[in-house]
């Protein structure tokens, strides 16, 4: 590959400006890049804007590197005027394997040709999308989680026909610009984020359609539970921690058996329409009355904060060298205090 080199880029062309593909481009103009958004959709620009003035504030209270403006965004009629210039190009299509199979072939046929194109894609294996594409070693997965412009993971994985050349590319840029990336080991369906997800979001199903839980129930249990350790370390390292001095060893040996316990079923219970209408009037009652905006809006403020705690007390896998900084808080933002780490106690063998 000889693209431009991956820090150096200055303009991304973004196909799709959903929810996900507007979080990107959020994202790219908080990095101090240009742009350039495709979206057929007759109200995609309206939306876009709108969510970029609505988020804006929030993402300046974040720090936003030098030149990050948010009139540096452009709207084009088709699809090749948003990709001919672009340094790399975020695919957002519809995730129909078809759909995004053909957004793929038309973005490669448009854009530069050495620009590395990249799909948003939640699940989709690249060898399948890249089928059609005349030039398929530049293609490469990088799914993000919802919303881009907060969550740093950014999953990054290639197909039987892509040049590793264009992940490492791929890697690099992410990192350069603000995401954490995750180079998968292998080419997996649903990747590995999802497939976490997936396992426990099939089990809450089954919790509901059986009446043993409600939906508030197994929110609750997850926001005020694993889910705010999960927030500073993943399942494993907590469960390391769980094993007290002795670590993952001791957890594994104590609790082995427990692994032949029903405690999960790890298969997708049948979406009934009585499921389907008690997770949806759980989710109703979860809410009350507010609106999915607002909730977003809430949530949008809470992770901007929860990500100022992960940095400051962080135990996890340092970033990747070349990373590069993170975007500096504005001048006159106060600084955070330094704190000493809490005294430390053998914890308990629970989970």
């Amino acid at each position: 590959m000889a693209a431009a080199e991956p820090g150096r880029a200055g303009r991304v062309g973004i196909v799709g400006a959903g929810v996900i593909g507007g979080g990107w481009a959020l994202h790219y103009l908080r990095m101090g890049l240009d742009v350039d958004v495709y979206d057929p959709a007759p109200h995609a620009e309206r939306d876009l804007l709108a969510m970029l003035e609505g988020t804006w504030p929030l993402l300046e209270r974040m720090g936003l590197r030098p030149g990050a403006r948010p009139d540096r965004i452009r709207f084009h009629g088709d699809l090749a005027a948003a990709v001919g210039g672009a340094d790399m190009v975020q695919e957002n299509s519809p995730e129909d394997g078809a759909v995004k199979r053909e957004v793929l072939a038309a973005i490669d046929r448009a854009a530069g040709p050495e620009t590395v194109i990249a799909s948003s894609t939640s699940g989709f294996a690249m060898t399948m999308l890249q089928a059609d594409c005349e030039n398929p070693q530049r293609c490469v997965v990088g799914h993000p989680f919802n919303p881009p412009y907060l969550i740093p993971l950014v999953e990054v994985v290639g197909g039987e026909r892509t040049d590793p050349a264009a992940v490492d590319w791929l890697t690099a840029f992410y990192a350069a610009y603000g995401k954490r990336p995750l180079r998968l080991s292998r080419e997996l369906p649903g990747f590995v984020g999802n497939r976490l997800q997936e396992a426990m979001w099939r089990e809450a199903l089954h919790m509901v359609a059986a009446g043993e839980a409600t939906v508030a129930e197994i929110d609750e249990a997850i926001a005020y539970g694993p889910g705010l350790r999960w927030a500073q370390m993943g399942p494993c390292l907590t469960f390391h921690l769980a094993g007290g001095s002795a670590g993952m060893a001791r957890m594994l040996d104590h609790f082995g058996a427990a692994l032949l316990e029903p405690w999960t079923r790890l298969e997708a219970p049948a979406l009934t329409p009585r499921l389907r209408e008690q997770m949806v009037a759980g989710c109703e009652q979860e809410a009350a009355g507010r609106s999915v905006a607002e909730l977003g809006r809430l949530r949008d403020e809470f992770l901007a904060e929860l990500l100022g705690l992960i940095e400051r007390f962080s135990v996890g896998t340092p970033a990747r060298p070349g990373a590069g900084p993170p975007a500096r808080p504005e001048a006159g933002t106060p600084a955070r205090p330094e704190a000493g780490p809490p005294a430390r106690r053998e914890p308990d063998a629970v989970y």
